[in-house]
């Protein structure tokens, strides 16, 4: 029987496949016993003892939603294969000579198998930096995936990549299209629980983002989802305390990127103190100052995006402003908007005007000429990281290099000060 391409390199349950399939396939016990305890061959997490079916077996709940694994059935997976050698780079774009070093670094983590970390300051220009080692394994028949937490970080590269590349584009994610075998996969890194040994190389960008930061069994899905012999990268803007260890035990090679593709310095966020932001919220008002803030931005013309903490007020905040301001296009997003990636894209083209967001556009977008405030930037939710990668959202473009970045908060806390220090060190390293 020849095997479906589409299927090599993934991992199936029972249920997924015929019984003709099973038979050319590679089989796994579905759960493996360790120390008296049951663990998922496919997302690694302990079985508990409620998780009994009648039928005498047990299933895993954490990975449900991708087909049930049943400790009385078994897991499939069919070897990857190499694709044809082929010369799929299209971009003809010039890198700095910074970004050339780093792209440089990563050539040489391929050819030596050294598992890297590439930290970079928001708007380094990380992804043309990942080209030439893209293409060169690719090129060389094999199998490449970039991988994200984000699904607007996965849609923006995808739109990337096709136009810098020769070859199909796979994009997986939640609502995505079906997988089709291709050399080149985006997806987000839920989506590796799917695949088994089937990547030369894998990219992991925004690592440092949720749900993937902290998170086992992702972390497990990106060791099992690359060949044996082959090499994971990592790519973020803000590290984490985990890979800084990796980092200094060795596991980890690290690149650095302190600047800008453009070479001018990161924005340093002005703190602003605003005490009535709530209370004028909860009687359907905007804050004086707030507003003082807002039509002094208006008046420039440039787009301004503003992050609310939840959902609920960033909603709110939407309403007021519409009334306040007849004459702006105001549009409001998050994890739960239906139309997000429009309005995305709205905003982007200028249709909209003001864009107001909940820390979902963090990171992995990029708008031209964008200011941005944070309202409670000392609400719990505003990490280091997120503060970081917000404050990244703005002086992106060439176009205006710079921008107005506005933390307004109730209170100083560890997060914005924090936040402030390590973009001004970043600022340091790079000699601006």
């Amino acid at each position: 029987m020849k095997v479906n391409p589409n299927y090599l390199g993934r991992l199936f349950t029972e249920k997924e496949l015929t019984e003709e399939e099973r038979q050319v396939a590679v089989r796994l016990p579905a759960m493996r016993k360790e120390k008296g305890k049951l663990f998922c061959q496919r997302c690694n997490s302990s079985i508990l003892e409620e998780w009994y079916l009648p039928i005498g077996a047990y299933y895993c709940r954490e990975c449900l939603l991708m087909k049930r694994v049943r400790s009385d059935q078994a897991l499939y997976y069919f070897p990857q294969e190499d694709f044809p050698k082929q010369d799929v780079l299209k971009w003809r774009g010039k890198l700095t000579p910074f970004q050339e070093k780093v792209s440089e670094g990563l050539i040489r983590a391929v050819e030596k198998k050294e598992p890297t970390l590439v930290h970079a300051v928001t708007g380094a220009g990380k992804t043309e930096m990942i080209y030439q080692v893209v293409a060169k394994v690719i090129n060389n028949g094999g199998a490449v995936c970039l991988a994200s937490p984000r699904i607007d970080v996965c849609l923006e590269l995808y739109k990337r990549l096709q136009n810098d590349f020769a070859c199909e584009i796979a994009l997986l994610h939640g609502e995505s299209e079906p997988y089709f075998r291709t050399p080149l996969v985006v997806a987000t890194t839920h989506q590796l629980l799917k695949f088994h040994h089937a990547f030369d190389l894998l990219i992991v960008d925004e690592v440092d983002a949720f749900p993937y930061v902290d998170n086992p069994i992702l972390y497990y899905a990106v060791n099992q989802c690359v060949k044996e012999e082959g090499l994971k990268i990592f790519l973020t803007a803000t590290s984490t305390d985990e890979l800084d260890k990796k980092v200094r035990t060795g596991e980890l090679k690290r690149l650095s990127l302190p600047r800008r593709f453009h070479g001018n310095p990161l924005i340093i966020p002005k703190p602003v103190w605003l005490s009535d932001f709530n209370r004028c919220l909860e009687k359907n008002q905007l804050s004086t100052k707030l507003k003082t803030y807002i039509e002094k931005q208006r008046r420039t013309g440039y787009p301004l995006l503003i992050f609310a903490s939840e959902i609920k007020k960033g909603e709110k905040l939407k309403e007021i402003l519409k009334e306040q301001y007849p004459n702006e296009n105001i549009g409001f997003v998050s994890s739960v908007t239906e139309d997000r990636l429009e309005q995305v894209q709205a905003f982007r083209d200028g249709e909209l005007t003001i864009l107001i967001s909940t820390t979902i556009l963090e990171r992995g977008v990029t708008f031209p000429c964008v200011d941005v405030f944070v309202v409670e930037a000392n609400h719990r939710l505003f990490t280091k990281s997120s503060l970081i990668q917000i404050g990244g959202r703005v002086g992106r473009s060439m176009d205006r290099p710079t921008g107005e970045l506005l933390f307004f908060h109730d209170g100083l806390n560890a997060s914005i000060k924090k936040a402030i220090k390590e973009i001004k060190q970043m600022n340091k390293e790079a000699g601006l």
